[in-house]
């Protein structure tokens, strides 16, 4: 079966960067499905119109298409319940579902206004110019650059923020328990992505989260790794 996954990447094809479609890409991995990947910039809307969407990842699996990482997700773990699963049952997928919404709003959004002003050296100056005019909007009208402009003391605030997640690597390797899972994948996806666009250190070397993060990256041979990100 052809599968084709329309992926955010900038000015470099080979460095794909969205936090959503990292965690389709290991949520791929995990169910150990491949997919032919397709680059996709911030202006290309009209390329994934046709599936009924305006922003990435879209997954194309055979006659079906699918737009969201959560949905994709739900779509993995319906259509190919022979392979390993991403939840590890209904209860699972349940929590899921609300670890999904805390990884866009605290580490998504904890990280944006900290790291998006690097983005836009990533970015083809047609991008570059339509992500500063939405993203801006997004922020009340700030600057991005002006939005960084306090990141190492605001940096302190969001490394708090994790404190749940600390606790609960103190007891188990994962988020998922003994191995990862789509709870790990949702928040890793935030990680890469500040990691493949900004030299910005989020962690510290001895937080718990650092050697959760660094198991991530060797996870699936270390495909996340390969994809050439700051040594932070």
């Amino acid at each position: 079966m052809t599968r084709r996954l329309f992926e955010l990447v900038g000015s470099d094809a080979a460095k794909p960067f969205s936090p959503y479609c990292w965690r389709t890409r290991m949520a791929l991995a995990h169910k150990g499905l491949t997919a032919e990947t397709v680059p996709w910039h911030f202006t290309d809307k009209a390329a994934i119109a046709p599936y009924m969407s305006e922003k990435v990842p879209v997954l194309i699996d055979g006659e079906k298409s699918v737009a969201d990482s959560w949905a994709i997700a739900l779509h993995l773990e319906d259509a190919y319940p022979d392979r390993p699963s991403l939840f590890g049952g209904e209860g699972g997928r349940a929590m899921a579902r609300m670890l999904n919404w805390w990884g866009d709003i605290a580490i998504v959004g904890g990280m944006f206004p900290l790291i998006a002003a690097d983005i836009l050296t990533r970015l083809d100056p047609e991008d570059a110019a339509y992500f500063r005019a939405s993203r801006e909007a997004r922020l009340g009208g700030v600057r991005l650059e002006d939005a960084a402009a306090n990141r190492d003391k605001d940096v302190v605030r969001f490394r708090k923020s994790l404190d749940p997640m600390r606790l609960t690597l103190r007891s188990q390797p994962f988020l998922g328990g003994a191995a990862p899972n789509y709870a790990d994948y949702i928040v890793f996806g935030g990680f890469q992505w500040a990691r493949i666009v900004s030299p910005f250190r989020f962690l510290a070397e001895d937080d718990l989260i650092f050697a959760w993060r660094e198991k991530l990256l060797d996870a699936f041979d270390g495909m996340a790794r390969a994809t050439p990100g700051y040594p932070v």
